[in-house]
């Protein structure tokens, strides 16, 4: 080989050694953390982080080559909440997923800088979490899981399906802020329906357990169950009085009627938690949480358990069934 043509080869596979080992540096590796208010052994909580795992799988976002997942789970207890909400921000993440306000609450209490994406929150602006939906303002946005409207719609059901329930119980969870104003929204509805309401706190498996079967007593009584994190913890247990002291009852999504209750309205979490997937690949990116408006629900589900109907004497009309989205036999 000449000379000069030596040069010139070893001269042009020089030019590419910088790209060569551009190209073979490690891809950046992101962190997210997650804080959610169910236990770690609840199934339905394991889908909702799995649904969004699968959506930022899906946007190129996938564990141990380009992105760390710490998760954090409260079990429903405030103290915990705070303690995790403390660990996460420690970790110094790009940004944090939180579901539910009880989640959401202590984050916000922690950090005002690292961006926080919500999910399955009734009132951001009533909890203070964010100035507007349209603009959220500050490190924090993300979806709402409904509008108060739908407190009443539960009532509506309720009636539709056992037109002579006068007297309902409603779960009330006082950590959340959400809680108060659900209430109010049946309340303002029930004297128009002819029903009397009680709310029941839902702390602790006794508290619970008490004031349902003392409720319970009295005759052409009903049960609602808004969502709330204490709730969800003891839900096998609420099912369980609703059956045993044949209350028809009605729950706010899915797998309440998928464990046995008798109808669900509400939206799709799992849905939800998917589109999450979307704002937190987004910050991932370079996006502020300032810029995204906080949206809202767009898929709600009607689910209704016929298994447990039969079990109660109830026949289900045949224009809420033609309603439902999903029945259960």
């Amino acid at each position: 080989m000449r000379r000069r043509e030596f040069i010139v080869l070893v001269g042009g596979a020089a030019a590419t050694w910088p790209l060569v080992a551009r190209a073979q540096q490690p891809e950046r590796v992101r962190r997210i953390g997650v804080l959610m208010a169910p236990s770690a052994n609840d199934p339905e909580a394991q889908a909702r982080v799995a649904a969004c795992l699968q959506g930022l799988q899906e946007l190129g976002w996938s564990v141990g080559r380009n992105v760390i997942v710490d998760i954090r789970w409260s079990a429903g207890n405030n103290a915990d909440a705070r303690k995790y909400a403390a660990e996460l921000v420690a970790l110094a993440p790009d940004v944090i997923l939180a579901t539910t306000s009880a989640a959401v609450a202590p984050l916000v209490e922690t950090t005002r800088t690292v961006p926080i994406v919500f999910a399955n929150v009734a009132d951001p602006v009533g909890a203070g979490f964010v100035d507007s939906l349209a603009r959220p303002g500050g490190n924090i946005t993300g979806f709402v899981s409904w509008d108060y409207s739908i407190s009443g719609k539960w009532l509506q059901l309720l009636k539709e399906i056992a037109p002579g329930v006068t007297r309902v119980a409603v779960t009330r969870d006082p950590s959340i802020a959400a809680g108060p104003a659900q209430f109010a929204v049946i309340q303002a509805l029930a004297p128009s329906l002819g029903v009397e309401l009680r709310p029941v706190d839902v702390r602790d498996e006794g508290e619970i357990e008490r004031a349902i079967t003392a409720f319970a007593q009295s005759p052409n009584s009903g049960l609602i169950v808004p969502g709330s994190p204490l709730a969800v913890s003891h839900r096998d247990l609420i099912i369980a009085l609703a059956a045993r002291h044949r209350l028809p009852a009605v729950y706010n999504a899915r797998f309440w009627a998928a464990a046995g209750g008798l109808i669900s309205y509400g939206p799709d979490f799992l849905d939800q938690l998917r589109r999450a997937a979307s704002y937190v690949d987004r910050i991932l990116k370079g996006e502020k949480p300032a810029d995204m408006p906080v949206q809202a629900s767009t898929k709600f589900e009607l689910v209704i358990n016929l298994k447990t109907a039969k079990a109660l004497g109830l026949t289900i009309s045949p224009s809420v069934l033609a309603r439902a989205d999903e029945v259960i036999e």
